[in-house]
């Protein structure tokens, strides 16, 4: 891991953790009737991208005993809904305050999880076809580089296992964000993107905030491809949108996307 990589990991970690002490949305644990409808009725709603929930047929038809990597996904929402769902599911995330909320969760809720802080460009610790299923919700936004990632769940993976990805159409990294926050959408930036060498650290401050994570904007030949191109059949694809308040971007098309991919 270079110094660039290794600042990247240590402010976003921080930023994420700030995230929780301020009651993010996305760092909010599910409740104790969403546990109870998943573990007794298998009933539940979890999602990759905003707000469309993921739908039930691309999940495998039980969860029930099987190894479950939430990739760069606590926050004590979806982990839970696997675990109560009869899943062993193993958390990994960068926040250690983001795998808090799992873990509260999981002492509330009698679930028995396994909780592991880093890099989701590092997943060198676990085995060759460890897994029959990844969820990884839009976070790999907050890293420089996804090939990677994508090469190492299908190592991670077995044979027949799914992995299930939610990530951000690029083209929300392009807009000038001084004339965005006035309304006005006018593409400035060439994808990819980088909160790093897009933009100064001056003109990041002004537009997110000293304290934000840092965010990339991936390609679609990356996050598409890259799935392909590490052996991966995509069986399945939908978009997502989210409000205005998100960006004036978000006005004009679905900026969020997700992807069902099954290894052969």
């Amino acid at each position: 891991m270079n110094h660039e990589h290794e600042e990247i990991v240590k402010m976003n970690k921080k930023a994420w953790d700030r995230y929780v002490d301020n009651g993010n949305h996305w760092t909010v644990p599910v409740n104790p009737l969403e546990i109870a409808n998943a573990r007794d009725k298998g009933i539940f709603q979890i999602i990759l991208t905003p707000t469309i929930p993921v739908p039930r047929n691309w999940f495998p038809e039980t969860l029930k005993d099987s190894n479950v990597l939430a990739l760069a996904s606590g926050g004590g929402q979806q982990a839970p809904i696997l675990a109560a769902l009869g899943a062993n599911v193993t958390v990994f995330d960068n926040s250690p305050k983001q795998l808090a909320r799992d873990r509260e969760v999981a002492l509330r809720e009698n679930l028995e999880m396994t909780y592991i802080e880093g890099d989701m460009m590092d997943l060198s610790q676990f085995h060759n076809d460890s897994f029959d299923f990844i969820f990884h919700p839009c976070s790999n936004s907050f890293i420089p580089e996804v090939k990677g990632v994508w090469k190492e769940c299908f190592r991670l993976l077995k044979k027949g296992g799914l992995l299930l990805s939610g990530f951000c159409n690029p083209i929300i990294f392009t807009p000038d964000f001084a004339l965005e926050k006035k309304g006005i959408v006018q593409l400035k930036y060439p994808i990819p993107y980088s909160d790093l060498h897009s933009i100064s650290e001056k003109e990041r401050e002004v537009y997110f905030g000293k304290e934000e994570p840092l965010c990339f904007g991936h390609s679609l030949e990356d996050q598409i491809g890259g799935q392909l191109k590490a052996g991966f059949h995509l069986i399945d694809f939908y978009e997502d949108g989210w409000n205005e308040s998100a960006g004036a971007i978000h006005k004009f098309l679905k900026c969020y996307m997700a992807t069902k991919a099954l290894k052969p």
